[in-house]
């Protein structure tokens, strides 16, 4: 996995954290470092599958920005990008504990969190 993704799905995670509990940071942790993906399913929400849903539409959403780019030689707009994911993703994939409109909130906030990590990379030279 990137740079780019774990720096995505942090950002997000920390930007979800107020609505979906503070634990959400070390989740995201535990999905990213994750050999598995193995998920619980013994709470109301369970939080390692929603740090696995904020990885895997991390990693969604950084393989459509730059399938895009590539096809297009132009970025997609996040509209683009989440109107993609929400149709890719299946619903096996969404903790059964979201609703539509929660699902679609942690979608825009990692598309977002997505393309800013990209597009900061594009307008800061690396490392030499």
């Amino acid at each position: 996995m990137n740079d780019a993704i774990q720096q995505a799905a942090r950002a997000a995670a920390a930007r979800l954290a107020p609505e979906y509990g503070g634990r959400l940071p070390a989740d995201v942790e535990a999905a990213l470092h994750s050999a598995d993906g193995a998920t619980r399913r013994d709470q109301y929400l369970d939080p390692v599958s929603l740090g696995g849903l904020v990885v895997s539409v991390a990693t969604l959403a950084w393989t459509v920005y730059q399938d895009h780019k590539k096809k297009h030689n132009d970025p997609p707009a996040a509209s683009v990008i989440i109107r993609t994911i929400r149709i890719e993703l299946s619903d096996s994939g969404i903790p059964e504990q979201l609703d539509t409109e929660q699902r679609d909130r942690i979608i825009q906030a990692v598309v977002e969190e997505t393309t800013q990590v990209i597009n900061d990379e594009v307008v800061l030279p690396p490392d030499q």
